[in-house]
């Protein structure tokens, strides 16, 4: 089920299967994604293989390579920014909330059993109107997808303890994040961050290290490993071209920095491929 507005937004629900598992794949190239399991999923997320248990749901961007493994049921729900993310939405629960940019790992929920009615329920509302054609069917999908994504944050940050962090600095670690996505071609350095946050870098440091996260360095370099292991081996594009594109200007710099991080260089890996 697809629904298009007037200015390319939309929100697509999908149940997919054994048979048509490719749309998965299809689907995540662009926008963000809610993968919702009914039974045991296995599937690749950068080239590493993740098992995930029947009534996990688990939080895509367009910027994760999937590859499928073993699918038996999953439920899809797929949209765009232009559908949701507008400003009113930036915030914990929108396009750049805790679900999509809230850690440096998957974002990922178990559902209680005592809390699967209301999915369940959620899901026929949504799909009911998905086929509404009126005036207020824009409105009525928007409201149906900030339910779900209410629910799923509330469980999320249950099950990670986030209840207990100050609500500003799960601001910084989200902002941190989604601006790491965006710029970590041109900017690698803490520094970069902390001033378009108006931050310290030792403030960020502090805020990452209660957190219990990655440091806002590592993050960064993990950022750039990973982009680096997708083009090494997903594209046709050569090491000095893939060097160029993650922002080092020589081979052998970007060479010593792979090594540091994954213990291998470039050419190597990409030989392992």
């Amino acid at each position: 089920m697809l629904y298009t507005g007037q200015i390319n937004e939309f929100i697509r629900l999908a149940e997919i299967n054994a048979a048509n598992c490719e749309l998965l794949k299809e689907k995540i190239r662009e926008g963000l994604s809610i993968v919702w399991c009914l039974e045991d999923l296995t599937i690749k997320i950068d080239g590493n293989e993740v098992l995930f248990q029947k009534d996990t749901i688990f939080f895509l961007t367009e910027y994760h390579k999937i590859e499928i493994i073993e699918v038996e049921k999953i439920r899809l729900v797929h949209f765009n920014r232009a559908f949701y993310c507008i400003s009113d939405h930036d915030n914990e629960v929108g396009c750049k909330g805790i679900l999509f940019f809230g850690a440096s790992q998957l974002p990922k929920i178990t559902i209680p059993e005592h809390e699967s009615d209301k999915f369940e329920i959620l899901w026929k509302m949504f799909s009911i109107e998905m086929e509404s054609k009126d005036d207020l069917q824009n409105d009525m999908l928007q409201m149906m997808l900030k339910r779900l994504l209410i629910l799923c944050t509330r469980i999320y940050k249950e099950q990670t303890q986030l209840t207990n962090f100050d609500r500003k600095q799960l601001d910084i670690v989200r902002e941190y994040n989604y601006l790491v996505e965006i710029h970590f071609k041109t900017k690698h350095k803490v520094s970069d961050y902390a001033e378009m946050l108006n931050k310290s870098p030792k403030t960020l440091s502090n805020v990452f290290k209660k957190y219990g996260e990655k440091s806002p360095l590592q993050i960064i370099q993990d950022r750039i490993v990973l982009e680096s292991r997708r083009l090494l081996r997903y594209s046709d594009k050569t090491i000095k071209e893939i060097t160029y594109e993650v922002g080092y200007e020589d081979i052998q710099t970007f060479s010593r920095f792979f090594k540091k991080i994954e213990g291998i260089s470039p050419s190597d890996f990409k030989k392992t491929i």
